[in-house]
């Protein structure tokens, strides 16, 4: 079933919940608050408990944090959103451009002196660390303590009760019994007894077990402890585990209640490898003071579990084939829409996430949408992230552009596109725009490069046509994706401050877009995995390289393409493509839908 988009505060909510926070401030002695979008397990994606910073502000990103000051509230929002927060919070909170401005430096400029509280589960070390030495010689300290916003909530949402489901050896690709071992030997050889795991897609992807705590992500909120012997205890909900789960997690990983997860940590034998970039502040905390020797290192799911296992890539593949064959219907089904509305008839933005939800579920395998469909017509589209609403809803308009990114949760992978789409003839300078973004989307597919490289050394390919006509975008390229996991996985991105090396079997967005505000928003987005690239006949055969191989099957609007304006090599690589979706794609489609496909895949 469709789930609608609601705002948690409308703006007008907002500045009394403020007032109610600044009271419980002042009663507790501290002159600021930090409230953040994370939760206590850094999910970009947080359950309804935890929508803390949505409750109090009303802006519903999925990144960002509020400072609450006795006089100022700074909304701390990327580029995605710089649109969706002013129309979401009241002039009682000052939207601030995140990350060019930091928390640091903002509390020095906007509080002479005083104690900032902050609740040591919201918030990673690596975090604080930044704060604290932006405020070094600085009159404002930094106070770890109870969460003040909870206490001012009448009625906060109960934690999720989600039931948790084994996720099968053959689309996982390996048993959870083999990679506890495996990583238990890498803690071995790093003289670390043990290392606390707080993200719920490592969790989940260690005991190949999915759950239903959190909307669109099939994960379980819990913390675990993996031993350096294999063994794993999971703090949880023991209401979450049914006959089965219990059974497949086996007799090498215990289950006890949350409530049980800080004595356990105060329990262990050190050296304890904790992420200092995704696990609460609390955690170190608690073990520092405990006498446990914390060591900081990275999570050790998180590399392993990015570079997915042949039988990972092989269900994707299959994922994927079967969502492109739904997004065929759908665009089939959307041309025919966009026709009619010259002759009156008027589809809006709902409509239209309906109708795409509908197509899926036909497959009759969806198990969810990966996350809530951004669907923008016209102006909206130059809304990053935009998401329709009954007050928001959109009718398409002939002469407009209309941008819808959406994907779908299957077991046996996750899939996430994006396609813009003319209604009518194409606004002006729109099919310059588009051509453009098309380059960067091709130039990411095309590429090779030497093992060793990381995202950031990709990000320009995807950027140099936009700039060529003083153009960009205030995203990142790509973002890593989760095997029927988080669409949105780390530590995997393409973007200008990603380091991380890419591994073959890393799946990942190719995003490039272009927003004029107030007009249109363009994004053309395929899914891509990372693999060994082949030899070329004059190449440098001691050198390893790699490429990508295009997992997303669907067809790219050629009315918005400025055929004369794509290189050989650009026009070689789209028929190529449009000519593997056709043979893919077509034989699966209905009879209309594959004569409408033989259409929008011809060559250019």
């Amino acid at each position: 079933m469709l789930q609608s988009f609601t705002a948690t505060t409308t703006p007008d909510q907002g500045p009394p919940r403020l007032a109610a926070l600044r009271a419980a401030m002042r009663a507790d002695g501290v002159q600021g608050f930090l409230v953040p979008r994370a939760d206590a397990f850094q999910g970009e994606y947080v359950a309804a408990c935890d929508e803390r910073l949505a409750w109090l502000t009303g802006f519903t990103g999925s990144a960002g944090f509020c400072i609450a000051l006795t006089a100022l509230a700074g909304v701390f929002i990327d580029g995605r959103y710089r649109l969706q927060v002013r129309a979401q919070v009241a002039p009682e909170f000052t939207p601030v451009p995140w990350p060019e401005t930091q928390a640091g430096p903002w509390l020095r400029a906007n509080l002479a002196s005083g104690v900032v509280g902050f609740d040591p589960w919201l918030h990673t070390a690596d975090e604080m660390a930044r704060i604290e030495t932006a405020l070094a010689g600085h009159p404002v300290t930094l106070r770890p303590m109870r969460n003040l916003l909870d206490t001012v909530w009448p009625d906060r949402p109960d934690p999720p009760q989600g039931q948790v489901w084994p996720h099968p050896d053959h689309l996982a690709g390996e048993s959870s019994a083999s990679k506890r071992a495996r990583l238990g030997a890498v803690l071995r050889a790093a003289g670390h007894r043990a290392a606390v795991l707080t993200l719920p897609d490592s969790i989940c992807w260690l005991l190949n077990i999915r759950g239903a705590d959190v909307p669109r992500n099939p994960v379980v909120q819990a913390f675990a402890i993996l031993h350096d012997d294999g063994r794993v205890t999971v703090f949880a909900d023991p209401e979450k585990f049914g006959p089965e789960a219990r059974a497949a997690l086996g007799d090498h990983v215990t289950l006890r209640p949350t409530v049980a997860f800080v004595p356990g940590l105060r329990s262990l034998q050190g050296p304890v490898r904790v992420d200092r970039s995704s696990a609460p502040l609390a955690v170190s905390s608690e073990l520092r003071e405990a006498g446990v020797e914390v060591v900081w290192g990275d999570d050790p799911c998180r590399l392993p579990k990015a570079c997915k296992a042949p039988a990972e890539i092989a269900a994707s593949r299959a994922a994927h084939l079967r969502d492109g064959v739904a997004m065929a219907e759908f665009l089939c089904w959307l041309d025919a829409q966009a026709a009619a509305v010259s002759t009156g008839a008027r589809q809006t933005e709902i409509g239209v996430v309906k109708a795409l939800e509908a197509f899926r579920r036909a497959t009759n395998q969806l198990h969810d949408l990966s996350f809530e469909t951004i669907c923008g017509a016209g102006p909206n589209g130059a809304i990053v992230h935009y998401r329709v609403t009954e007050a928001t809803d959109r009718a398409l308009e002939p002469g407009s552009l209309l941008l819808v990114d959406s994907g779908g949760q299957y077991r046996d992978g996750t899939t996430d596109i994006t396609r813009t789409v003319a209604i009518g003839a194409p606004p002006k300078g729109a099919a310059t725009a588009f051509t453009a973004v098309l380059q960067g989307m091709i130039a990411i597919c095309r590429a090779r490069w030497p093992k060793g490289l990381a995202g950031r050394d990709l990000d320009a390919l995807a950027r140099y046509n936009l700039w060529l006509q003083g153009r960009d975008y205030d995203h990142g390229t790509g973002h890593g994706v989760g095997a029927f996991l988080s669409v949105h996985e780390g530590p995997q991105r393409l973007s200008r401050v990603s380091e991380v090396p890419l591994e073959p079997g890393m799946i990942l967005s190719n995003e490039p877009g272009y927003y004029r505000e107030g007009h249109y928003g363009i994004r053309i987005e395929n899914l891509v995995v990372v693999q060994p690239a082949g030899a070329l006949p004059e190449g440098d055969t001691a050198r390893s390289m790699l490429e990508f191989e295009t997992l997303t099957l669907a067809p790219i609007d050629r009315t918005l393409i400025l055929a004369d304006r794509l290189s050989p090599g650009e026009r070689d690589w789209l028929n190529a493509y449009h000519a593997r979706v056709l043979a893919e794609i077509g034989p699966q489609c209905t009879a209309d839908t594959r004569a409408w496909l033989t259409s929008a895949c011809a060559p250019i």
